[in-house]
């Protein structure tokens, strides 16, 4: 059975802005070895983000635009029917809401509001080294 991961939307701009990290090296092994999931908000998320001009220095807009469209086309999108409040931080929430409408067998963040959470309703929240180390 395919395993199914969410990542936040940290984790993925940092994966692709260090293509020698960690979180790079724990991404590659979720896009090969399962199917990464985003609901539309978290969705949302990334590319507002991730097409910000700060990040202009690091990776040209175009180059992000491909990262975007990509994901897009290649993760699977999720339908969050039940909202979560649960994070100290309400922005996060989104997060938690994707993985639990996937039953995701993690969501995998670098963020403390998150992690501090682990796990959340049976579903592990990892940082990318603890979910390389899963391997």
């Amino acid at each position: 059975m395919t395993k199914v991961y969410v990542f936040d939307t940290n984790s993925i701009i940092s994966a692709h802005l260090l293509p020698t990290s960690i979180v790079r090296k724990a991404f590659d092994i979720a896009w090969e070895k399962g199917i990464l999931a985003h609901s539309r908000d978290t969705f949302t998320e990334l590319v507002e983000v991730f097409t910000r001009s700060k990040f202009d220095k690091y990776l040209p807009l175009d180059d992000r635009l491909k990262v975007i469209n990509l994901l897009e086309i290649k993760s699977q999108l999720i339908e969050v029917t039940e909202p979560v409040i649960a994070c100290r931080d309400p922005k996060d929430d989104k997060f938690l809401a994707a993985a639990l409408a996937i039953k995701a067998d993690c969501l995998v963040t670098g963020d403390k509001d998150l992690l501090v959470l682990h796990p959340f309703r049976d579903i592990p929240i990892l940082t990318p080294a603890d979910f390389l180390h899963s391997f």
